[in-house]
């Protein structure tokens, strides 16, 4: 049983995350490539207490199949950069925590490493970052770089088979995420001197070389960013596998799982504190926090989000079906699913919403009020950073003396 305060987190992707939800009635395709889209739903996240957004994005055009592109133009294709967004967004926003995903993959660590210590600065201690490995091997020819393994129809059926075929990917991810945490330590919090009288800008003896030599690249340091407000922002990932589970253990502060009920849940959480305690992990020192991901359809009216979806589908031409649980309800009923897997020992939830802005608007006015009368939720945000927020301890600067 988890007694502490329950976390809940929204995950923005296009229309929604069905495939039709660009064609329900209220939806905005005119606007999916605006700033003010995108401004209007954190805005409507915040207002709702929520913890914090996550942005997705990805190298190639979305597909109906994880692996490998398609020619589908029924469907959005196409996406404003997450880190950039999330950018943006913090400037029109106070409180809520900002989660832009980064492929890792095909991008070099020490520009992501910045890129987000920047997003750190420009939110005031808000930014968090979901490494992303490149599993399609047609993103790799977008870069000329590399190759990547060309994943077969069999393999994306089993969650274990792909995660042992992406394995490598896993390992180079692991090794971008320590890279950016070096980073991120370059500068010691007060390297930074500003003394307009004798000069001195900075301390250079607060600067450090991190001389990082792996299989995989090369990264010497310093960042070219001071460190950020949170002193490292919070790494989270998405998880459905034992090596997603290792990596998640080895440098993350937030995993995403997929559980399909709360027995399911309890046996995910189990395997990913296994993969904690292989890890070498102290969960009271440096605690993994653990989110299940669910797909929701939110209306007040018994019945009516299922056929709101059924509706969705007979556009699409197909029954949608998720890597996470598909929910369809009323709010009430989805509290008292959230509240019944919180007992597997979830510390919280990130939500994807079926259908924006409809199902967003359902989580903020509906889910949250009724979470707050049953004092499961929080009645104001309060001061802090997205760390503080999440019960996560500032991490020491590793390159300090008196760290």
């Amino acid at each position: 049983m988890n007694d502490s305060p329950l976390h809940l987190a929204v995950a923005l992707d296009g229309a929604g995350w069905h495939p039709a939800a660009w064609r329900a009635e209220d939806a905005r395709p005119d606007a999916l490539f605006t700033a003010a889209y995108w401004a209007d739903l954190v805005a409507e996240a915040e207002r709702g207490l929520l913890d914090l957004v996550t942005f997705e994005d990805a190298l190639g055009p979305q597909s109906a199949a994880p692996h490998r592109p398609d020619d589908r133009t029924d469907q959005v294709r196409g996406r404003l950069d997450a880190v950039l967004v999330a950018s943006h967004v913090a400037l029109l926003t106070t409180h809520i925590g900002l989660v832009p995903t980064v492929n890792v993959t095909h991008t070099e660590p020490f520009h992501v490493a910045v890129g987000i210590a920047t997003l750190d600065h420009v939110s005031e201690g808000r930014a968090g970052w979901r490494p992303q490995i490149a599993p399609r091997a047609a993103d790799a020819a977008h870069f000329g770089r590399r190759t990547t393994p060309q994943l077969t129809d069999d393999d994306v059926r089993d969650p274990e088979l792909i995660a042992k075929r992406l394995r490598p990917l896993f390992a180079e991810a692991t090794d971008v995420v320590e890279v950016a945490r070096r980073l991120w330590d370059s500068w010691e919090d007060d390297a930074e001197i500003r003394d307009t009288v004798t000069g001195r800008f900075l301390d250079r003896d607060k600067l450090h070389h991190i001389d990082f030599e792996g299989p995989h690249f090369s990264v010497r340091g310093p960042s070219i960013t001071p460190r950020p407000p949170q002193g490292q922002p919070v790494v989270a990932s998405l998880a459905h596998a034992s090596t997603p589970y290792e990596f998640a253990a080895q440098g993350c502060d937030v995993v995403f799982v997929t559980p399909r009920d709360r027995t399911s849940a309890e046996g995910i959480l189990a395997q990913v504190d296994e993969a904690v305690e292989r890890a070498g992990r102290d969960p009271r020192d440096r605690p993994l926090r653990r989110f299940a991901d669910l797909v929701v359809f939110l209306d007040d009216e018994p019945g009516a989000a299922a056929r709101r979806k059924e509706r969705l589908d007979a556009l699409d031409g197909a029954a949608y079906t998720s890597d996470a649980a598909v929910f369809t309800g009323t709010p009430g009923e989805l509290a008292d699913l959230l509240l019944d897997w919180r007992t597997a020992g979830l510390d919280g939830y990130r939500l994807r919403p079926g259908a924006l802005p409809h199902d967003l608007t359902a989580i903020t006015r509906r889910l949250v009020p009724e979470l707050q009368g049953r004092e499961a939720f929080r009645r104001t945000y309060g001061a802090g950073t997205l760390r503080a927020r999440l019960g996560l301890r500032v991490p020491r600067n590793r390159y300090a003396k008196d760290g």
